[in-house]
């Protein structure tokens, strides 16, 4: 089974909440999370940090959207070790982890971003974070890679779109390869 640890827009661009996303990744992200909950394994923290998040951001009662039926999912599977891995995270302070393989990058990191890439630099298999339209983590995603995370892209026209709006200034980077 495939683990991955997944960034909260995932849920949310699959639920069609995120504005200015395109159909094609609104149906990118749906069909992942689809395949994932039928033979994936879910990657998050034992203290419930990325679980909280989403829960504040994603409604598991009140919708048949696919994020809302995954966080549904994930709740009912979260001690079934077979479907869901937790790890756990060491908080220093506020949003930093012990185990965020860069104390320099975690710096320049989006605070709330941090417990994803803790969680897969913390898990044995170090499972890729799966990113839906996030744009910073373009600029994130090589030094990652150097410390073992890796970041996966799943709607890269709309990474490049958003990106080019934020950063209209600077060159959008590169995906890593595949």
């Amino acid at each position: 089974m495939v683990a991955a640890v997944i960034d909260t827009n995932v849920l949310l661009v699959a639920n069609g909440s995120h504005p200015g996303v395109s159909p094609e990744c609104q149906e990118a992200c749906v069909r992942r999370l689809l395949v994932h909950k039928q033979s994936g394994v879910t990657v998050i923290d034992s203290g419930y940090l990325i679980l909280s998040e989403y829960q504040n951001r994603i409604r598991s009662n009140q919708s048949k959207r696919v994020g809302d039926v995954f966080l549904k999912w994930l709740l009912q599977n979260k001690s079934n070790s077979a479907r869901v891995h937790q790890v756990e995270l060491n908080e220093s302070r506020g949003n930093t982890f012990v185990e965020f393989p860069d104390t320099e990058l975690q710096a320049r990191f989006d605070p709330s971003d941090r417990k994803f890439v803790a969680v897969a630099h913390a898990h044995p298999d170090q499972p890729p974070v799966w990113q839906a339209v996030d744009s910073k983590w373009l600029d994130w995603w090589p030094n990652l890679l150097k410390m073992g995370v890796k970041v996966e892209f799943l709607c890269q026209a709309d990474v490049r779109k958003f990106y080019r709006k934020k950063f209209p200034e600077r060159t959008v980077p590169e995906f890593p390869e595949a």
